[in-house]
């Protein structure tokens, strides 16, 4: 009889930024998905969108990238995306997408679907200090910025 084994999911660090050149205005979002030796940049924006719009699409677009249920570790200069992730998210979801003050949650398409993307992960939340030096918070803060730069004229 065969012995039963463990698949152990593959550890990813992920780092993400988003950028806004006025807010609302034209804005970026980057991301850098590393395990092991391998590192996946990616990076995108929108003509018109905010800077927490960007901060949320950069999570969403690299949960979109990883192939397979990994172990993810998080890092977010953005404390609205890691507090909402994990204080904020499940009264919202809750209360019918509505905050404790009854409003609508901003941005709540986007929550919806980052929510969709996490149950496929095991995922730690990180907050790190933007524009402190950090070398992956700087290099994703370059992506976001690259995003933003096709809409300026």
């Amino acid at each position: 009889m065969p012995e039963h084994t463990t698949v152990t999911p593959p550890h990813i660090v992920i780092y993400t930024d988003g950028a806004c050149k006025g807010n609302p205005g034209p804005g970026g979002w980057g991301a850098v998905l590393r395990s092991g030796d391998h590192e996946k940049q990616i990076h995108g924006g929108e003509k018109l969108t905010t800077n927490n719009r960007m901060e949320i699409s950069a999570v969403i677009f690299a949960l979109r990238a990883l192939k397979q249920p990994s172990s993810v570790e998080i890092w977010t200069d953005s404390q609205y995306v890691q507090k909402g992730v994990t204080e904020w998210l499940e009264g919202w979801k809750k209360q019918g997408w509505r905050t404790a003050s009854k409003d609508p949650v901003k941005n709540a398409d986007l929550w919806q679907e980052l929510d969709a993307l996490l149950p496929n992960h095991e995922i730690s939340w990180h907050w790190v200090r933007g524009h402190n030096g950090h070398p992956g918070n700087e290099l994703v803060d370059q992506l976001a910025n690259k995003g933003v730069e096709r809409f300026l004229a």
